[in-house]
Formats: C-alpha cells, sequence, structure tokens
C-alpha cells in the first residue's frame, strides 16, 4: 500500500478490524520511511458485474452511482448518511444473490424505489420522478395516491411515520 504522503510502497499494519456494517476491513498503517500513519478500507473485489440499460448497452457496476442517486433524492431530507450507506449495502448484497454477473438497471432502479419507499416518500417521489420518467404533474399525482394507499394511517405524534406523507 502507498504512503499518501511520501509515495513509498512498504507500509506495516498496526491494527486491522471489521468496519460495522460494512463488509470491508479498516486496517491502520505505518509508513516504514517517513513513519506516519494512515487508513485503508479494503473490501472483497467480487466478479466484475455487468449493468444492462434500458438501451440494451453493458456497463460495469458502479456502487457510487447508486448512492449518487440516493444523495439527490434524499438532498435536505432527514436521511442520514448511515441510512444511505445501509441502503447501498442492502441492494450490492441483493444483486451478489440474486444476480450472476450482469443486472438490469431496471431492477436496480426498482429496489431503490423499494428501499426509498420505507425511509422516506418525499425522497421516494423525488427518485420515481426521475427513474419513471414522469412527464406531467398527472404522472406525480398518480404515483402519490399510490403511495397514499400503500401507506398506513397515521396520526399526528406518530414517532415511527415516515418523514414524507
Amino acid at each position: 500500500m502507498k504512503c499518501p504522503y511520501c509515495g513509498d510502497d512498504q507500509s506495516r499494519v498496526i491494527d486491522s478490524r471489521p468496519v460495522e456494517e460494512e463488509d470491508a476491513i479498516r486496517r491502520r498503517r505505518e509508513c516504514a520511511r517517513c513513519h506516519r500513519r494512515f487508513t485503508t478500507h479494503e473490501r472483497v473485489v467480487a466478479a466484475p458485474y455487468k449493468v444492462i440499460k434500458r438501451d440494451g448497452s453493458r456497463v460495469p457496476f458502479d456502487r457510487d452511482k447508486i448512492r449518487f442517486g440516493l444523495e439527490k433524492a434524499c438532498y435536505k431530507r432527514p436521511v442520514s448518511e448511515e441510512t444511505i450507506q445501509g441502503v447501498i449495502q442492502q441492494i450490492e448484497r441483493q444483486i451478489y444473490e440474486n444476480y450472476d454477473r450482469e443486472v438490469p438497471s431496471v431492477d436496480i432502479g426498482e429496489m431503490v424505489c423499494e428501499a426509498l419507499q420505507e425511509i422516506d416518500h418525499v425522497a421516494y417521489v423525488r427518485f420515481a420522478s426521475v427513474y419513471r420518467r414522469f412527464e406531467d404533474v398527472t404522472d406525480f399525482m398518480d404515483e402519490v395516491r399510490q403511495l397514499k394507499k400503500k401507506a398506513p394511517r397515521r396520526r399526528p405524534g406518530d414517532s415511527d411515520a415516515p418523514t414524507g406523507r
């Protein structure tokens, strides 16, 4: 592992521990040359998955694209970074468990929609409006009506109510 300070490729591991809620290892390292310390995160590199886009093209799976979509949908919403990371990990697990090297982008979008429906209704509608390519306000209204049918009735003060109604 190259030292981020001096560029030397010799370092020793001082501490190593699993990262909670992630399939990764956090390692604290010390450079053999400059003796400065730095942290690395290591994760298993699975066989490269391809995403089959709507137009039939194939691109490498990139978990950062899911993160970007979630962050845009959850912008200025009371959704923590930990929750977003949890959704990304959940979707990644579903892909590895249910698909063999290729996954349709439509399926990934549906996984994100399902997760957002449980987390925040406003974020869900934001994401769905782009993912499902809403053309006009009636598309929004139809989606909100469907969401209201699925959502259990809540009373003011219910603490476990989703943030979007």
